[in-house]
């Protein structure tokens, strides 16, 4: 990751932990008060049109959790979801080729 991405990131997060609104130019002025100058203006408008109108706390809170936030209303609650899934990463790995299966092995 370069530092215009991770500085616009930062400045991201630092505009949403004040809830305040993510735009390019809210960005731009976080990044000049940290005196970071390599940044194109290109990074700082990308930035705030992928988080426009989203909840950053939430994509946060969130982060790995997409299929199970999915599952849990539909099932009444994480307790129930959480069973499923671990049945389904079982017969995911069972269902997974060996290199022995294929005629082959690594130091053949």
């Amino acid at each position: 990751m370069s530092t215009a991405e991770l500085a616009c990131s930062y400045a991201a997060l630092i505009l949403a932990d004040d809830g305040l609104e993510v735009s390019a130019e809210k960005i731009q002025t976080l990044l000049s008060a940290a005196k970071v100058a390599e940044v194109e203006p290109i990074w700082t408008s990308i930035f705030a049109k992928a988080l426009e109108g989203k909840d950053i706390k939430d994509l946060l809170t969130n982060v790995g959790s997409a299929g199970s936030a999915a599952a849990a209303p539909a099932a009444g609650g994480a307790a129930a979801a959480a069973p499923a899934e671990a049945a389904a990463e079982e017969k995911e790995e069972e269902k997974e080729e060996s290199d022995e299966d294929m005629g082959f092995g690594l130091f053949d």
